[in-house]
């Protein structure tokens, strides 16, 4: 009876499990920000590879967003200089992200689709030049108006042409004041699809 009592003892006992063996530290180096000739060859890879080679032979495109893409141990891609690429596709409407290995200069990961990226700085800066360009925008500023922020635009009504078509909207108004006009602006066709006053928006 002791005996069976002993045994079932040690058989509750919690078992002693091995230490696991930490894996090794991953280079800060690789997280770091990109470098201007990691942001070009990142580009280059791209839009060199086949997959995406009609954005690439047409031409109407945007990359909106480059950055360093920190991955870990156990990740198969841990230990190599990765970046991502997000860009926009003009003339099919589509958004293309992909994981560009900077080490193998050759895209990891890649995923097309119709998700809207915010804008790039440079089609921000587009939207305001298309924008103050217009003539209806130009007739209904008033004096001290300036162009107060560029926005990423994506309506949900699928009657509206921002549904389907990379837009933006452009806020005028006096500096440090409220808006007091927007103009929307279709940046495929370069041109402003409406105007309407702040307080109606």
């Amino acid at each position: 009876m002791v005996k069976a009592v002993k045994k079932a003892a040690r058989a509750a006992r919690p078992k002693k499990s091995r230490p696991r063996t930490p894996p090794p530290p991953a280079d800060p180096e690789l997280f770091g920000a990109l470098t201007p000739g990691e942001r070009a060859d990142a580009v280059r890879v791209l839009i060199e590879d086949k997959r995406v080679s009609q954005m690439a032979k047409v031409g109407r495109y945007r990359v909106t967003l480059i950055e360093p893409i920190p991955v870990k141990p156990p990740e198969p891609l841990a230990g190599r200089r990765l970046a991502r690429v997000v860009a926009y596709d003009y003339s099919t409407d589509r958004c293309v992200d992909a994981c560009i290995d900077l080490d193998r200069s050759q895209v990891a990961q890649l995923r097309i689709s119709r998700a809207q990226p915010m804008l790039s700085r440079e089609e921000e800066g587009a939207a305001i030049s298309i924008a103050l360009d217009d003539e209806r925008v130009k007739s209904q500023l008033a004096l001290g108006d300036a162009p107060l922020v560029a926005l990423h635009y994506w309506s949900n009504e699928d009657t509206d042409l921002a549904y389907s078509r990379r837009s933006a909207v452009v806020l005028f108004g006096p500096p440090a004041s409220r808006a007091s006009l927007v103009a929307v602006v279709d940046l495929i066709d370069n041109q402003v699809t409406d105007v309407v006053p702040a307080a109606r928006w």
